[in-house]
């Protein structure tokens, strides 16, 4: 069974991977063997993350297999409301993660706008998933030292990256890694026998990435079923359960 950690609803105006419906979605799923996903809004993305992530929980109304993760905003402009806000909302309408584009919405993750959103977040329990291009290895240490009850999930990490991810896995506990573009040869592998198979997180990086690269890096890997259970679909069931005030 997999849950995919990194999905995406809505069109892209500039790639040509489908229309984002849920049923274009569901049918990916369906042909890679994916159970269930995470899934944000292209529109919280690349247009305005107050109605992206509203129209996010519309499309996923009734969908139990598609779980909503809404984008973070620093409140030094009142998009999003406060951070206390901004939490409230995500909880009530169910979401489960949250997610931060720092390079392309113009903050910095590890600066002082941010820290007020993340402290909400991290207080309510709710993951943390980026990708890598969108802040860098010192500004991830930063946060998660700050907030050690705050998972974070690194994603869309490319090609010879793992001497910098690593060091931060080293002396973080709070750090996980995601499979979408985990491009390094059997870098898999040595990630698990250096750091454990619970920092690792499926995700496919859909629909502008090909579902069947993380399905394949994973499900053709040399690691044990206990291992590939764990990175397909336990460990984030894991982090989702810690939310303290949504069941």
């Amino acid at each position: 069974m997999l849950l995919d950690a990194d999905a995406m609803l809505g069109r892209h105006p500039a790639r040509d991977v489908g229309a984002g419906t849920v049923a274009e979605a569901l049918a990916g799923m369906d042909r890679f063997g994916i159970s269930e996903a995470l899934v944000g809004h292209t529109l919280s993305w690349l247009h305005d993350p107050r109605t992206g992530n509203q129209a996010l929980l519309e499309l996923v109304a009734g969908q139990p297999r598609l779980h909503p993760c809404w984008v973070m905003l620093p409140d030094t402009c009142g998009e999003t409301g406060t951070p206390a806000e901004f939490v409230t909302a995500a909880l009530e309408g169910g979401v489960r993660a949250v997610r931060a584009y720092p390079v392309d919405h113009g903050y910095d993750l590890a600066g002082v706008d941010a820290a007020p959103v993340l402290d909400a977040v991290a207080e309510a329990g709710l993951p943390l998933l980026l990708d890598a291009a969108q802040t860098t290895w010192p500004q991830v240490e930063a946060v998660a030292a700050a907030r050690p009850h705050l998972a974070i999930v690194v994603g869309g990490l490319g090609y010879r990256v793992l001497r910098q991810a690593a060091g931060v896995l080293a002396r973080t506990e709070n750090v996980h890694l995601g499979l979408a573009n985990l491009s390094s040869h059997c870098g898999l592998e040595w990630l698990v026998e250096r750091f454990g198979e619970q920092r690792l997180l499926f995700g496919t990086g859909a629909p502008t990435r090909d579902p069947a690269e993380a399905v394949t890096r994973l499900l053709w890997s040399e690691l044990g079923d206990g291992a590939v259970a764990a990175i397909g679909a336990g460990n984030l069931r894991s982090l989702l359960r810690e939310k303290v005030r949504v069941a």
